[in-house]
């Protein structure tokens, strides 16, 4: 009895097995002939069985472009800025006026000089707060990168000769000028290092009082501490420096070329040249 059973075991086990392996062979059957029109017959044997689903290509990101780095623009003053064009005043009325309505349009409006519709906005609104050379100072927020450029500038090339500044002046609320003329401080594009450690030999009696106007000095670099290589750097990004004055002020210096020219990337760069 136990072996019929065990024969009856095997006969259905050897036909389970059986119809197993139907469905493989069918599975595995070679794909029907392919027309002369389609793609070789190695490429379609490549492909996967019909039971196993492709893979798609996913395409690779495409790579960010690098963002252009912004470099310092080395530029000149303008010439109808610079203080000896428009002095004095009472001679040259058209000439302050131009240089006026320009430091207005650019950066803003002072109260009592120039137009109020030449810009709507107010200079002292624009002004900011910075720190340069480790020290704070408050000047108007288009002229910062340039003040910045030129303390690259020094950090890179003054070494031989180093200095540190202890003081900086940047806006003011009055005027200092008198007979007419109107101080770039107003608009927060001036800058004074270490007024007592670097002169102002024609200016106020205040001044002229100083030690440094008093010694006898050869060159105008014997009046003042901060060495020649602070004043190339600041001239280099478009400052004038008013001890080429006959002010004599070697602690001043001012923006005076295009505030919109101040940085610019690598391609303006390529764009520019010869």
């Amino acid at each position: 009895m136990r072996a019929a059973f065990a024969i009856a075991g095997a006969l259905v086990v050897g036909a389970c097995a059986t119809t197993a392996k139907v469905p493989e062979r069918r599975a595995r059957a070679l794909p029907p002939p392919v027309a002369a029109s389609a793609a070789p017959v190695e490429a379609a044997s490549a492909a996967p069985p019909e039971d196993e689903p492709e893979e798609e290509e996913v395409a690779p990101a495409p790579s960010a472009a690098p963002t252009p780095v912004a470099a310092c623009n080395p530029q000149k003053a303008f010439q109808y800025l610079i203080r000896s064009s428009y002095i004095p005043v009472k001679t040259k009325k058209q000439e302050h006026e131009k240089a006026l309505k320009w430091r207005t349009t650019q950066y803003g409006y002072v109260k009592g000089f120039g137009e109020a519709s030449w810009n709507s906005k107010l200079a002292k609104d624009e002004v900011v707060a910075t720190t340069v050379f480790g020290l704070p100072v408050s000047v108007h927020k288009k002229v910062v990168p340039a003040i910045k450029c030129a303390e690259a500038e020094i950090k890179a090339t003054c070494g031989s000769t180093p200095y540190t500044p202890h003081v900086l002046s940047g806006i003011r609320d009055k005027n200092t000028y008198r007979a007419g003329e109107v101080t770039n401080h107003l608009y927060g594009i001036a800058l004074d290092i270490d007024p007592l450690l670097n002169s102002c030999c024609g200016c106020v009696k205040k001044w002229q009082a100083s030690p440094l106007c008093k010694k006898k000095a050869k060159t105008i670099w014997e009046r003042m501490s901060m060495p020649k290589c602070w004043v190339d750097a600041f001239e280099k990004y478009g400052f004038y420096w008013l001890g080429h004055d006959a002010l004599m002020d070697t602690m001043h210096f001012e923006f005076l070329a295009d505030p919109d020219q101040i940085m610019v990337t690598p391609k303006v760069i390529a764009a520019a040249a010869p």
